[in-house]
C-alpha cells in the first residue's frame, strides 16, 4: 500500500476554548477542489480511534462549508475528542498505466485533536492535522509497485508497468514535464501552508510521511 503524506500544526494558544474556532479558521485555508467546495462528512471521535464515533455526518448534500462544520463539532466540546473533518482538493496524478497525467479531485482529511485525546496525541501528530493522500503526489513514484525491492525498485523490479513506466521516463521531455506536475502540487501544498501560518497564530508546522 503507498505510503501517505501529511501535515501537522500545532498552535500557540491552543485550548478547548480555542480550538473549534482555529479549526474552522484551519479548514478556511485549504485549498478546496474547484468541483467540491465543501465538505463531505464530518466525524467526532472521542477518547482515541478504536472508540465508536460520538457523532458522524454525511454532508455531501448540504454543501457544507468551514463555519458550518465547526458549528456541528462545537456540539461536542470535548478535550478527548477529535474532530474530522472530510473534503477534497485538485492534485496532478500519474496515471502509471496509461502513462497520462490528470489533475482532479483527490480526498483531502483535516483533522483536530483534542488535547487530551488518545493519551496526548496532538503533542506529536499535531493540534490540526491534514491527510494529504499519497506521498508519490509530491515525491513521485519512487518504486510504488515494488516497494522494498531494492533500494531503486524501478531498477530491479521486473513487473511490466514499471518496465514501461522507465521507458516512459526515459522519453525526451516527460522527466521534464513529471518534475514539472509534480513541483506544482508542492508548491500548492507550500502555498497553503503559507495561508495557515496567516491564519493561525503557528508556533510550529511540519510534513511527514509514512515511507
Amino acid at each position: 500500500m503507498a505510503n501517505h503524506a501529511y501535515l501537522r500544526v500545532w498552535t500557540r494558544d491552543f485550548s478547548l476554548e480555542t480550538m473549534i474556532a482555529e479549526f474552522a479558521r484551519f479548514m478556511t485555508t485549504a485549498p478546496l477542489s474547484a468541483a467540491q467546495t465543501t465538505f463531505s462528512e464530518l466525524i467526532v471521535q472521542a477518547v482515541d480511534a478504536t472508540e465508536t464515533p460520538v457523532a458522524e455526518w454525511d454532508l455531501r448534500p448540504l454543501k457544507t462549508g468551514p463555519a458550518e462544520v465547526a458549528a456541528l463539532a462545537a456540539q461536542h466540546l470535548n478535550a478527548d475528542t477529535a474532530y474530522i473533518a472530510s473534503a477534497k482538493w485538485d492534485l496532478w496524478g500519474f496515471d502509471i498505466e496509461s502513462l497520462k497525467w490528470q489533475h482532479k479531485p483527490e480526498p483531502l482529511v483535516l483533522t483536530c485533536h483534542g488535547q487530551e485525546y488518545d493519551d496526548g496525541l496532538a503533542s506529536t501528530a499535531g493540534h490540526f492535522m491534514a491527510d494529504l493522500g499519497f506521498e508519490h503526489f509530491f515525491t513521485g513514484h519512487g518504486g510504488l509497485l515494488a516497494p522494498g525491492a531494492a533500494s531503486n525498485p524501478f531498477n530491479s523490479s521486473d513487473h511490466p508497468l514499471e518496465h514501461t513506466f522507465r521507458r516512459w521516463m526515459a522519453a525526451s521531455g516527460n522527466l521534464k514535464e513529471y518534475h514539472s506536475k509534480t513541483r506544482e502540487n508542492i508548491q500548492q501544498l507550500f502555498n497553503w501552508v503559507d495561508a495557515i501560518e496567516r491564519a493561525l497564530p503557528v508556533e510550529r508546522s511540519e510534513l511527514w510521511s509514512e515511507g
